[in-house]
């Protein structure tokens, strides 16, 4: 069913122009009339194309700052009045949607933690029924790639006609450099099932940190998104929910200057003949990387026999952290990334003991 979904671009449901990524920027929250005016007023000349706020804001612990609510959606109205731009919101619920659209709002987004749900996502979906504005589908939670496309399908199921889908990283256990992985593989993968479906970046909920957001702005760019979603506030540092995430109308206006926007691709002959040359030899080794990899799956094969002829068991676990260490030491050595190695070797160790147990279970039906 996934690959029969047909995509609208955007740029039909949003009047922006579709030759260069789409921006949508405005604060976290919409903490008063004045701040969200005055904000879009700075906004207004920096080749931004959507505004957006929190009016119903998802918080992880209560007794935080969940937003205004339908008090702050007139606020909405007197900017779109002044400011001219479209303006987005995040909705959680049918209640949410009636009242945004009653107001005027022109794009919709579900967030991660009401996409992480398809009861939650359903409900949405059936509300949406007939509703002509475009709805943007953040990734969920957790890094699981069904569950983005789950709630994509039920939204274009509903007869949504401009969907897209906004990456925002993901979260972990693990304490690392960004508040949300940005696991790049799986919105990559996503563009690949579906290459119609704009795919926009929110690298301040990635980051967490405003310092990070212009890199990772410039490696959606080099990715080949179709756009960005920043977060920007005129007083950062005071912002009512996630300061530590957003930038100035100034710094902004920096970012989106020094963004290096690539090429699709190139219409020139020697560009495209290198290109070919280059892709051709890439072939060839892949070839004999996978005829290296029958290789040792026949020698797996025959330790798998040995080891049932003697009695041992087909997992040993001296072996396996002999591999896990030495081979990301080896990969060091030439150059190769280590991580990349050590799990492309976790791969290569859970189909070799799929193999030795296939070989275990058919010599003992041949005795």
């Amino acid at each position: 069913m996934s690959a029969n979904l047909q995509f609208k671009p955007l740029s039909s449901g949003i009047k922006y122009d579709d030759q260069k990524p789409l921006i949508i920027a405005g604060p976290c929250s919409a903490e008063s009339e004045e701040q969200l005016l005055n904000t879009a007023r700075a906004l207004k000349n920096l080749n931004v194309d959507v505004l957006r706020a929190g009016i119903w804001k998802p918080r992880t612990r209560p007794n935080s700052f969940e937003g205004h609510g339908i008090k702050a959606l007139p606020w909405i109205q007197t900017v779109k009045k002044e400011v001219g731009l479209p303006f987005a919101v995040e909705i959680a619920t049918p209640q949410h949607i009636e009242e945004a659209l009653k107001h005027g709002v022109d794009i919709l987004w579900i967030g991660a933690r009401s996409t992480v749900n398809p009861f939650n996502v359903q409900e949405i979906a059936d509300a949406l029924r007939g509703v002509k504005v475009p709805v943007l589908i953040k990734n969920p939670i957790n890094p699981e790639l069904a569950l983005w496309i789950g709630a994509i399908e039920r939204i274009y199921n509903a007869g949504v006609e401009h969907i897209g889908a906004i990456h925002r990283g993901f979260s972990s256990f693990q304490k690392g450099k960004y508040r949300n992985e940005p696991l790049w593989q799986i919105p990559i993968e996503l563009k690949t099932l579906f290459p119609d479906l704009p795919l926009i970046c929110d690298p301040s909920h990635i980051a967490g940190k405003r310092s990070f957001i212009y890199d990772l702005s410039q490696k959606a760019m080099d990715l080949n998104y179709d756009g960005l979603m920043i977060e920007s506030h005129l007083d950062p540092d005071n912002a009512w929910s996630d300061a530590a995430q957003q930038v100035t109308p100034v710094r902004l206006a920096e970012i989106l200057s020094e963004l290096k926007i690539r090429q699709a691709t190139s219409d020139d002959a020697l560009f495209v003949n290198k290109l070919e040359e280059i892709r051709s030899q890439i072939d060839r080794v892949d070839h004999e990387l996978i005829e290296v990899l029958a290789a040792r799956m026949s020698l797996v094969e025959k330790l798998g026999e040995y080891k049932k002829e003697n009695n041992v068991a087909i997992f040993q676990v001296e072996r396996w952290n002999e591999v896990f260490k030495s081979r990301p030491e080896w990969a060091a050595k030439m150059k190769v990334h280590e991580d990349f190695v050590a799990e492309l070797f976790k791969l290569i160790h859970l189909e070799s003991i799929r193999k030795q147990t296939e070989v275990s279970e058919r010599i003992t039906v041949k005795k």
